[in-house]
């Protein structure tokens, strides 16, 4: 108790109440990250108290026992008195320290009892959602047009959130323990909220977990954390906190339109079609390193007249199935977004390939 009403009278102090500066963290929006902004006002407490003691009293020494006052250096070795007490403060002030970090971080790690569980899964560089108690799921991408992105001579005006908006923001009840499951398809990344003070690797073949409650209503925005490649920067986080009664609503909008959005395994695709859906899977996917005008850039070879993009079917579907290279793998894409993409890039860019790939022909090739 003393220690937390320490730590609120510190956080009222002018030094220390930069909520929303460059100084210090976000302003806290999850018991968790109110806890840790205490932790960290506390530490710093007897960092500086360890800083003026120790300066003060070295200061005071040499300012004290300077040679114009007559004093005159000893010699000396050893001295149990002061080695045994070198030795046995530090140890109590990092005890004094290490046991409200511990209980912390074990209560962090406790992800007992949700009322909300979402998977996340990193993409390069994207994010995929799945609800696994409400049955659906989706992709969030980066929502910041290109156009700004690659706006060298900067004549084109940036959003306000500029890369730290996305299409389909992660979407939580207040109040609610919520715990999110991460793991990774290709590389590692990292699930970062600092207002709700949740960071979690994700690792490809590992699931990791963390968890949080919000505080209050509102959209609160992250990053992934992780260097998990060439535009690592373009992969924001967005969660959005509503009212019990708006998740409820938002949960059987969501519902509805993942069942209205599952293909029809018996449907005959024509060419156009495939290619009309394929331009949707392609800017949502691909565009950020082949370029929407398919030139690619960097590691990331242009498609436009390329050997895979004008060559055999099976070798198109074999690259973006398993990746090469940079390129990541895409067999988390259904058959039909797999074949509509591919259908799209062999008819677009000046390639004109003329053919088309089936959801039927990309089944096949997963076997």
């Amino acid at each position: 108790m003393l220690l937390r009403r320490l730590c609120a009278a510190l956080s009222c102090m002018p030094a220390f109440a930069f909520a929303d500066s460059l100084y210090t963290f976000q302003t806290p929006q999850s018991s968790i990250a109110n806890r840790i902004n205490d932790l960290h006002t506390w530490i710093m407490l007897i960092i500086v108290v360890i800083f003026v003691v120790v300066f003060g009293l070295m200061f005071y020494s040499i300012f004290k026992h300077r040679k114009s006052q007559g004093h005159v250096s000893r010699n000396f070795h050893e001295n149990t008195v002061v080695e045994v007490a070198w030795t046995i403060i530090p140890a109590l002030i990092l005890a004094v320290m290490a046991w409200p970090a511990a209980r912390l971080v074990l209560d962090q790690k406790d992800t007992r009892e949700p009322d909300v569980t979402i998977k996340a899964t990193g993409y390069q560089w994207q994010w995929g959602y799945e609800y696994l108690d409400y049955g659906f799921g989706y992709r969030s991408h980066l929502a910041t047009p290109r156009a700004q992105i690659e706006n060298y001579k900067g004549d084109v005006a940036k959003n306000a959130e500029y890369l730290l908006e996305v299409d389909e923001p992660v979407v939580v009840p207040m109040g609610k323990r919520v715990r999110v499951m991460t793991t990774a398809n290709d590389v590692i990344h990292s699930w970062y909220i600092p207002a709700l003070g949740v960071k979690q690797d994700a690792i490809p073949g590992f699931i990791r977990d963390t968890w949080f409650t919000a505080d209050h209503i509102g959209t609160y925005r992250g990053q992934c954390t992780e260097l998990c490649g060439r535009d690592h920067g373009y992969m924001p986080i967005v969660v959005k906190v509503v009212s019990d009664a708006d998740f409820k609503t938002w949960v059987a909008e969501q519902q509805k339109k993942a069942k209205a959005a599952q293909d029809d395994p018996n449907k005959k695709w024509t060419k156009d079609e495939l290619i009309a859906r394929g331009k949707t899977v392609f800017e949502a996917n691909c565009a950020a390193c082949h370029k929407s005008d398919g030139k690619g850039g960097g590691p990331f070879p242009a498609l436009a007249g390329s050997k895979i993009a004008t060559g055999p079917k099976d070798g198109h579907i074999h690259i973006v199935l398993t990746g090469k290279n940079a390129m990541p793998s895409w067999a988390g894409l259904s058959d039909t977004e797999i074949a509509a993409v591919i259908s799209y890039e062999r008819n677009s860019f000046g390639n004109h390939d003329g053919d088309f790939v089936l959801p039927a022909e990309v089944k096949a090739a997963r076997k």
